[in-house]
């Protein structure tokens, strides 16, 4: 039985979803959509943010913080105009993973981050994903006006930064002021090499 706060909208609830579901930019690559999260998403959420998995962004959560998590990302379309999408294959809804442009509690400026599902890991989708909202992010917030924050020892998420052309910024580190993160600034197409 699905938890009732997990049961889809019906009736007038529904098509409200639907419409607000609408207003999130649609996103495609080659291979991925980029879409609205919906509340069937939240299940393979959890199950990422609940285990290991989650080590280098806050986790591992118990299931009502990455609720909490799940809803603050899809708060942000409405309250601050970006936010979270969820990553599928084309012609599937199965969530692979998310990508976010974000501004969490506490976040000094916008972020464009991702995390995926373990089966989605190793095939590149992550960098997809995150090269189709760059474009998106530079419209909201300009050349440099948005970061990564990635844990230190988050290896494969530091590379990915840097192949989307960012640079480490220590002074944003500096103000941050946590010594194992690692802020990573975005130039969109300028930075990369």
């Amino acid at each position: 039985m699905i938890a009732p706060w997990l049961q889809p909208p019906t009736g007038p609830a529904a098509l409200l979803a639907d419409r607000f579901a609408a207003a999130v930019p649609h996103l495609e690559t080659a291979r991925l959509t980029l879409r609205a999260p919906r509340l069937a998403d939240y299940p393979a959420y959890e199950a990422v943010f609940t285990s290991d998995r989650a080590r280098y962004i806050g986790g591992p959560y118990d299931a009502a913080g990455a609720y909490a998590d799940f809803c603050q990302g899809c708060a942000g379309w409405l309250l601050r105009g970006a936010g979270m999408w969820t990553i599928c294959l084309k012609g599937s809804d199965t969530a692979l993973g998310w990508v976010y442009l974000w501004q969490e509690w506490q976040d000094p400026e916008p972020e464009i981050g991702w995390v995926l599902t373990g089966a989605a890991e190793g095939r590149g989708y992550a960098a997809e994903a995150a090269e189709a909202v760059l474009p998106h992010a530079v419209a909201l917030y300009g050349v440099g006006g948005f970061v990564s924050y990635i844990d230190a020892g988050n290896d494969r998420s530091a590379r990915l930064a840097e192949l989307l052309g960012t640079r480490r910024d220590p002074a944003a580190e500096a103000v941050h002021g946590e010594a194992d993160l690692l802020i990573f600034r975005h130039f969109g197409t300028e930075g990369r090499s």
